[in-house]
């Protein structure tokens, strides 16, 4: 191994040992007070609470604070909140609707509203529902409000009970609060309460469309003001609510009558938080200038983001003895890579199946081969450019992958679209992106690189996990790689890749549309759990699932194989095609798990697949594990009727969709052993 830590270098494992420093994580709490207002919200918290209160002649309206996630909605939101509650004529409600489901949202949003109400007010009003009936339920409520033995939160309660009673019940629920509004106004002129609903974005679509209900249809009244919390884009037809009808669209355009969009901030304001942040968690003396440009630059200016990577630093530094040795400048960019562009990392780390291959120096030596390839004119061979490849190199480059170099007066772009079909899927994004390629450069000049990269290629232990602040899940507030977020803001990092809750679902990895599969064990169809619809009956996602697991490194498989079965999955693990053969001769599974490199042979596991679909051996589901996904194995694994994954999130998705297709053929088997099933999807 080559460069050792420098004498007097600081290694990153001994942070804060024997300096009397503490470590400690950052929390994510909203900013609610002036004094933690380190980006100056609180200047534009101020102005919009002056014009809320000076706009409550103009209620009913709702405003949406409006950002992607981790950009400080909830500390604007609560620093307004603070601000109003310091006038005299204004009540405020929080109501966090990710803490509803579904209709329960309406009820409770509603009863979080009349809540504040004078008892009085919901005396009378309970008194006015209950007049004129004859149920024994109306007299005991008109008894129990003029007998003053519940107090403000039971009345809530009657009301909303003689409300639900009926559609034409429910009918009359919005005049009713509208009365009870305007009486509470009454009691002091010009009465205003700001109702603030937080993490709209993050809800179901059955939540987002109650909430909304409330506010359109039964607290669209005087003297009420919304403020919603939420990311616009993904409330929109792209977004969450992309299955709405035309009239549900119409329904949500009248929603918000004005938005207030979140500013990024400038890179000074980030810096002072970056410094902030690292103050807190005891680590700034670790940060130099360029570590702390770099986080600013890396983060993409995001409060949050910025907390989960010193949160992640911290925690490295404290738990995982692998980077006891190394400065804190590589293990930063290390980690920046992890978190940023996590399809590379997996693939540096060499997990999920991988060979020993140098990633890293791949992608390097390929992004000089694609100057060269791509220049308008030659380079000098005198000159030796750095960033070109000399013409030499790229023949030995081409090599690598069975294919002839270009000669230089060829067409070299068709040249390299033919070489990329052998390359890591990720490669040409990368290539034009100054995010990935400076990170990447800035990684490799560090003292300690080397040793670094040799160790994450012999499978550097798994990273301590950052703590959850419930990002969103992929696709869903943020705009795809490469394209910009609204308002022309760019986006020049992609979004980390959280866990996903089961009520966002395990959607399929894609198929090509183009691509009728030629034998019957297709993708499985999404279950209902994929949708948010409901779970799967069994506790666990894949209890009496078979599963065969060829790889010739099974060692590399043992962490996602424990998941699996920890969901109820049986797993014969075996380690060539032989060893397959004999397994399915004894047995039937319901699923074959398989890499797809094996020893010197590059394609092992897509030939074995294709004969024994060939042959009619194993017709079953098949899903490929490895963290080299080049598009030329990814069209040959649909050509098989499947899929290449490489990390174990997507893996688990997989085989729970699978154990759903199973589960209802499973369920009307008799007791006796069943003849060889197809791989049909039921129905």
């Amino acid at each position: 191994m080559a460069a050792q830590p420098p004498t007097h270098a600081t290694a990153f494992g001994s942070l804060g040992a024997g300096t009397g420093a503490t470590l400690a994580l950052v929390n994510d709490e909203p900013v609610a007070a002036a004094g933690d207002d380190i980006l100056g919200t609180g200047r534009a918290a101020a102005q919009l609470a002056r014009l809320l209160h000076a706009s409550r002649a103009s209620t009913p309206f709702t405003l949406a604070v409006d950002a992607g996630w981790g950009m400080g909605k909830s500390s604007l939101m609560r620093l307004v909140d603070a601000r109003l509650r310091a006038e005299p004529d204004v009540e405020t409600v929080w109501y966090n609707a990710w803490t509803s489901t579904g209709a329960d949202a309406l009820e409770g949003l509603v009863k979080s509203v009349l809540v504040r109400f004078e008892r009085r007010t919901l005396k009378r009003a309970l008194s006015r529902i209950s007049r004129g009936r004859t149920v024994v339920r109306g007299v005991r409520a008109v008894t129990t409000a003029l007998g003053g033995a519940l107090g403000a939160a039971g009345l809530v309660d009657e009301l909303w009970t003689s409300w639900d009673a009926g559609p034409e019940a429910r009918n009359g629920m919005r005049e009713e609060i509208g009365h009870m509004a305007r009486e509470w106004a009454a009691n002091a002129p010009r009465r205003l309460l700001v109702v603030f609903i937080d993490d709209l974005d993050r809800c179901s679509e059955e939540t987002v469309l109650a909430v909304c209900e409330a506010l359109k249809v039964y607290l669209d009244v005087p003297g009420l003001v919304f403020v919603v919390g939420c990311d616009r884009s993904a409330l929109g037809p792209s977004g969450l609510l992309r299955d709405l009808s035309p009239a549900g669209s119409a329904f949500m355009e009248k929603i918000f009558q004005t938005s207030y969009r979140i500013p990024v901030a400038d890179n000074d304001g980030v810096g002072a938080y970056v410094e902030w942040c690292a103050r807190t968690a005891g680590i700034e003396g670790m940060l130099d200038d360029g570590l702390k440009r770099l986080l600013v630059e890396r983060s993409g200016r995001n409060p949050r983001r910025i907390k989960r990577l010193v949160n992640g630093f911290v925690l490295e530094a404290t738990l995982n003895p692998v980077w006891s040795g190394f400065r804190p400048e590589a293990v930063i960019r290390t980690l920046l890579l992890q978190y940023f562009y996590p399809e590379f990392y997996r693939m540096m780390t060499g997990a999920s199946n991988a060979s020993a291959e140098d990633v890293v120096g791949e992608f390097t030596t390929y992004r000089r081969v694609r100057r060269t390839l791509l220049a308008t004119a030659p380079p000098d061979p005198q000159e030796a450019a750095p960033e070109f490849a000399s013409y030499e190199e790229v023949g030995a480059f081409f090599g690598q992958y069975e294919l002839s170099a270009p000669a230089p007066e060829q067409d070299g772009e068709a040249a390299l679209e033919q070489l990329e079909r052998r390359l890591p899927v990720g490669f040409p994004e990368h290539a034009d992106d100054p995010g990935f390629t400076s990170l990447l450069a800035d990684l490799l000049q560090v003292q300690d690189a080397e040793r670094l990269l040799v160790l994450l290629r012999e499978g550097a232990p798994a990273p301590v996990e950052v703590p959850d602040y419930a990002e969103p899940p992929v696709g869903v507030g943020s705009a795809p790689y490469g394209e910009e977020e609204p308002y022309g803001r760019p986006l020049p990092f992609p979004e980390p890749s959280p866990p996903r809750r089961s009520e966002q679902g395990y959607p399929m990895p894609p198929m090509p549309a183009q691509f009728q599969p030629a034998y019957s064990g297709t993708v499985p169809p999404a279950h209902p759990w994929d949708t948010g619809a409901g779970r799967p009956p069994s506790p666990l996602a894949l209890e009496g699932m078979r599963i065969l697991w060829v790889d010739d490194h099974p060692e590399n498989n043992t962490t996602f194989a424990r998941v699996l079965r920890r969901e109820g999955a049986s797993i014969q693990a075996v380690h060539s095609r032989e060893e397959a053969e004999l397994a399915m001769a004894a047995g039937q599974f319901d699923l074959l798990i398989s890499d797809i490199a094996r020893g010197d042979d590059q394609s092992a596991g897509l030939s074995d697949l294709g004969d024994w679909r060939d042959s009619g051996t194993y017709t079953g589901y098949a899903v490929f594990f490895s963290s080299r996904i080049t598009p030329e194995r990814r069209d040959a694994a649909a050509q098989l009727g499947t899929v290449i994954v490489n990390e174990g999130a997507a893996l688990l998705r997989f085989a729970v969709n699978v154990a759903a297709a199973l589960r209802p053929a499973r369920a009307a088997e008799p007791p006796a052993p069943a003849p060889r099933r197809s791989a049909d999807p039921p129905g």
